[in-house]
């Protein structure tokens, strides 16, 4: 017996059409099912019948408190195939607004994003298991990522751990 994998997450939003284009134009989701007030996503990559509910609730919902002065979940992590493709996800996301940071985590190449409700998110590349030392997991850190130089390392098409 054991989880495999999250298969999906849902999120309540103050506008499903807003989000609904973010989601779509920035990040590439497509919808599965749509209904008033509702909507199902999934990433294009995936084989799951959705990965991204969205549910509004309104223009009157305050901002989610979670971590300031609330448990709550932080944010999501959706990974990529390739570091080119996470170096496409980081124009767009600047290009949006929606960057906010992006992390050398060592075996994990980071950008964090927020969408329109203000709600964080995840988008990495992982190193390929087989190319992860003894070396790289016994000196666990954060540092700035510097995608141009992972690039020149890794090569912009090695398929990460997925």
């Amino acid at each position: 017996m054991a989880i495999r994998r999250l298969n999906h997450a849902v999120l309540y939003v103050r506008d499903v059409t807003r989000s609904l284009a973010f989601y779509q134009d920035i990040l590439g989701f497509r919808v599965v099912h749509q209904f008033p007030g509702a909507a199902f996503l999934q990433a294009a990559g995936s084989d799951n019948d959705h990965d991204l509910g969205l549910f509004q609730i309104g223009d009157h919902a305050g901002p989610s408190t979670a971590g300031r002065d609330s448990v709550g979940l932080y944010h999501l992590a959706w990974s990529v195939g390739t570091l080119r493709e996470l170096a496409e996800y980081a124009n767009r996301l600047r290009t949006a607004g929606a960057l906010v940071g992006a992390s050398d985590h060592i075996t994990t190449k980071a950008l964090y994003a927020k969408d329109p409700d203000g709600l964080e998110f995840e988008v990495s590349w992982l190193v390929p298991l087989p190319k992860v030392t003894p070396e790289m997991r016994a000196n666990p850190k954060t540092l700035p990522l510097d995608l141009d130089a992972e690039i020149t390392r890794w090569g912009g098409d090695l398929v990460g751990a997925l």
